[in-house]
């Protein structure tokens, strides 16, 4: 069915219907190789010149669809962070929020993180200005309060968004693996990496591991005594 001329000034919907028209089919098929520039234009109903007056290639296009998924994603740690106790609990509850949204599609997270990446991409743009910077401000908060040891807090958030990465990405690579649940293996090793920091800003980060379990267990040989 040949599309109706859009009219005039109209350019951004038809943006968001070939959009749409991408995600659809990314998530019937499962498959980035399945989706081609001619079946999204036979979805939207219009020629394939339409879809590269707007998109360079398919690998652009692909790119827009995935930005615009991970667009949803500042909502979501927003939402979970205002519901939290403490600083340290935002965090793991941003990292989990991740996580979840991965699983949600995982062929779109797929495409969008699975593969080599570039620097500029609308992928990376919306990331950078949603969850990065909220796991950042959550850092920024515990070295504040003095939770975290001081350091970089750009360093310590890529450190949280790598493990949530790489949690997100074995799951949805590895599901045939023994996780149990997918959800409580992921809190328990972002709240492992979470603490590690606050133990580390106690015993010293530079401590070799062997020292360092010496030093906890005289802390808490200490306190049993005390107590």
């Amino acid at each position: 069915m040949k599309r109706r001329r859009a009219p005039r000034g109209s350019g951004e919907q038809l943006r968001e219907e070939i959009l749409d028209a991408t995600t659809e089919l990314l998530l019937e098929t499962g498959r980035a190789k399945a989706v081609s520039i001619r079946l999204v234009a036979h979805r939207v109903g219009v020629t394939p010149p339409s879809i590269y007056l707007h998109f360079a290639d398919k690998d652009a296009l692909l790119d827009a669809v995935c930005a615009r998924y991970f667009e949803k994603l500042d909502e979501e740690m927003q939402q979970l962070g205002a519901d939290q106790p403490s600083m340290i609990d935002v965090l793991r509850a941003q990292g989990l929020a991740y996580i979840r949204f991965a699983l949600k599609h995982p062929e779109l997270y797929r495409i969008a993180m699975m593969v080599e990446g570039g620097p500029g991409s609308d992928v990376d743009r919306a990331l950078n200005t949603s969850a990065f910077v909220h796991m950042r401000t959550a850092v920024e908060a515990l070295i504040s309060e003095g939770t975290y040891p001081p350091g970089d807090a750009t360093t310590l958030a890529l450190e949280l968004w790598t493990v949530a990465h790489g949690i997100a990405s074995m799951l949805i690579s590895r599901p045939y693996l023994p996780w149990g649940d997918a959800e409580a293996f992921g809190d328990r090793v972002l709240r492992s990496m979470s603490c590690g920091h606050i133990v580390s800003g106690w015993i010293g980060a530079d401590v070799p591991p062997e020292e360092g379990i010496s030093m906890l267990k005289g802390m808490l040989d200490g306190q049993q005594y005390r107590g």
